[in-house]
């Protein structure tokens, strides 16, 4: 399947407030359905006009008054193709989608899975997401970590959602299952980068990106413990890294855990056909991207997690 290039045509008139402002920045407050970084390709690849001449500075400073015309060239990603797969659907309107994602499903293509990616999928059920960035996905999952994942599937709805996720107004609560017992909750306020030993995992070290990460206790089992966390900031692997970092490693993680054995034969059987990291996206806090109206969602744990904590409990 095909996309073909959308293009939207917006004429109007800068108002008087915008006098001082670079151009980008006047646009992106007259335009905010779509981001800087897409208004400056626009600019400079002469798709803005100003007085019927093309304007191809950003930084150009505004005066206020100004009559502008942009065509907005809504590109698809032509590196992707759609694929059918089953999605779990737990929400959607025009704006927006919320998804459970099953254990084992990649998010985006990279090295190693060039397809059959939630990505993919998404373009397979609804094709207008080939002109939303990353097909509308707003944050990612790990492989092997289940859960809600929050899909725009407007241009303005990225937009909103992408700004509300960076100014911490998304509320996304996790449980993840550790070894150990914390005798509390807490916070976990440590920087995350690229680990110098290995670039495939990341690690807590000065330079890094700030990352800050809060939990509490759900459940206590011997020698396990169910935590409820939730995310401030959302780096890459950043729970993994920071739980693991305290002492607590996730359950079964293969890079940032240990090998560890239960003590009764029913619970080391259960660790052994555990094959993942015992991680799920269990709630989505928001308020909706165009409505502002306010949406809560949660996700029940899988089968293969919800059977481990059933051993447990019997431990």
């Amino acid at each position: 399947m095909s996309f073909p290039m959308q293009i939207h045509t917006h004429s109007l008139v800068l108002p008087a407030s915008a006098e001082g402002l670079r151009l980008d920045q006047a646009l992106a407050v007259a335009l905010p359905q779509y981001s800087r970084a897409r208004l400056q390709q626009w600019i400079r690849s002469g798709a803005v006009q100003i007085a019927g001449k093309v304007a191809r500075r950003p930084r150009d400073r505004m005066r206020g008054g100004e009559q502008v015309r942009v065509e907005a060239r809504l590109e698809a990603d032509g590196r992707l193709v759609a694929e059918s797969l089953e999605l779990d659907v737990i929400h959607q309107d025009e704006q927006l989608l919320v998804l459970n994602k099953p254990p084992g499903l990649v998010v985006h293509p990279g090295a190693g899975n060039r397809a059959h990616t939630l990505q993919h999928g998404l373009l397979g059920y609804d094709a207008r997401l080939a002109h939303v960035p990353r097909a509308g996905l707003v944050h990612r999952l790990d492989k092997d970590t289940s859960g809600l994942l929050l899909v725009a599937r407007t241009l303005p709805a990225h937009t909103a959602l992408v700004a509300a996720l960076a100014a911490r107004q998304i509320r996304r609560e996790y449980l993840a299952l550790v070894w150990g017992e914390p005798i509390s909750g807490g916070s976990v306020d440590a920087p995350i980068g690229r680990s110098p030993k290995l670039r495939t995992r990341m690690a807590v070290r000065a330079g890094g990106r700030s990352a800050v990460t809060h939990y509490r206790v759900e459940r206590r089992f011997v020698g396990q413990t169910l935590l409820r966390v939730q995310l401030e900031t959302g780096r890459t692997h950043q729970i993994r890294v920071h739980l693991a970092h305290i002492g607590f490693p996730v359950v079964a993680d293969p890079v940032y855990g240990r090998r560890r054995v239960g003590a009764s034969p029913a619970l080391r059987q259960a660790l052994q056909s555990f094959h993942r990291q015992a991680l799920h996206a269990q709630r989505l806090q928001l308020n909706h991207p165009i409505s502002g109206q306010a949406l809560r969602f949660e996700a029940p744990l899988p089968a293969d997690f919800a059977a481990l904590l059933s051993v447990l409990e019997r431990a």
